[in-house]
């Protein structure tokens, strides 16, 4: 099966090297020195269950790629648009993409059914860019759970025992694409069940999102060090309550305890990539995984006071330091 990874950072690399381990012959759209690294010495992932080496095709241009079985997007929220701009060479007609990011999908209203079905989310694809590049028909939804790191160009360092990625349709279907891949990534040493209703597992991860990562970039601490405060743990406890909330106002009822999350939380020495972005001075994923869940909370009619100020005083400060402009 040929699998391209568009976007080789921390989560693209770990995935490409298990794809190659499973089996997958795979290519990746990188660029700059993690782009130039992968081609002379290919990608190392230093995991707890080993450490895993290849050697995919690695490119900044698609068209270098060709065709693909499935491709595998795993860029931040805000580089959609450029993704909308290249990816036609890596789509035949048969072409399944599995968007594995964070946050709210840009397609999270499509085959949704009920009254919100079909609605745009403008803020996510901008333009619908994405949408008429790609198409709803061919768009498997993807969760990702791994705290991975790079630690150099072309080595990512896997913090946390196992990793996972769950899958799902749109529309709910089981269909042969996500299950292929599934296969192939659980080969590789990485666990991937494919799920009926995807928007529930984005949900199950988002709520610590947009709690932790709001609340370390603010602390600029690692997600054990901040909950280690009496104060900020109880802020947590308070702004998890309130996403399980919004989930439930959307229709999405969420098995979760917000203390065992906590408690969880807790032993995660591991800093959000937000504030892993804040501290290297890229741009800051913020409307996927921030700003667009209070968005849909409003839509909801669901009051979340405790993560609109965590969310405003974390736009604030990457807007004072220039990493992140709102869309006009």
């Amino acid at each position: 099966m040929k699998v391209c990874v568009f976007g080789a950072g921390a989560i693209g690399g770990h995935v490409a090297a298990r794809l190659a381990r499973g089996g997958a012959e795979v290519s990746v759209v990188a660029r700059g020195a993690t782009l130039a690294a992968i081609r002379e010495g290919g990608l190392t992932v230093v995991a707890k269950d080993g450490t895993f080496h290849c050697r995919p095709r690695a490119s900044a241009d698609p068209a270098e790629l060709g065709p693909q079985d499935a491709v595998i997007v795993t860029v931040k929220g805000h580089q959609l648009p450029g993704v909308a701009e290249s990816i036609a060479p890596l789509l035949g007609p048969a072409t399944q993409v599995a968007f594995v990011m964070n946050g709210i999908p840009w397609w999270y209203f499509d085959r949704h059914g009920g009254a919100l079905d079909g609605t745009a989310l403008p803020a996510l694809d901008p333009g619908g860019a994405i949408r008429h590049a790609v198409g709803v028909e061919r768009t498997i939804g993807g969760v990702v759970y791994s705290a991975c790191t790079v630690t150099g160009p072309g080595r990512i360092e896997v913090e946390n025992a196992s990793s996972r990625v769950v899958l799902g349709a749109p529309d709910g279907r089981i269909g042969e694409g996500a299950l292929a891949l599934a296969r192939i990534l659980e080969a590789g040493g990485m666990g991937c069940p494919v799920v009926p209703d995807i928007r529930r597992e984005v949900w199950m991860k988002l709520v610590s999102n947009l709690t932790f990562g709001p609340l370390c970039l603010l602390s600029r601490q690692g997600i054990a060090a901040t909950l280690a405060d009496p104060t900020l743990r109880d802020t947590a406890l308070k702004g998890l309550a309130e996403g399980a909330a919004i989930a439930q106002g959307l229709g999405i009822a969420l098995d979760l305890d917000p203390v065992k999350r906590v408690e969880g939380s807790s032993k995660i020495v591991h800093k959000p990539s937000i504030l892993q972005d804040m501290e290297a001075g890229r741009p800051v994923e913020m409307e996927a995984m921030l700003l667009q869940p209070l968005a849909l909370a409003r839509m909801a009619g669901v009051a979340s006071p405790v993560l609109d100020l965590l969310v405003t005083l974390a736009r604030k400060a990457a807007e004072a330091t220039g990493q992140f402009r709102p869309a006009v």
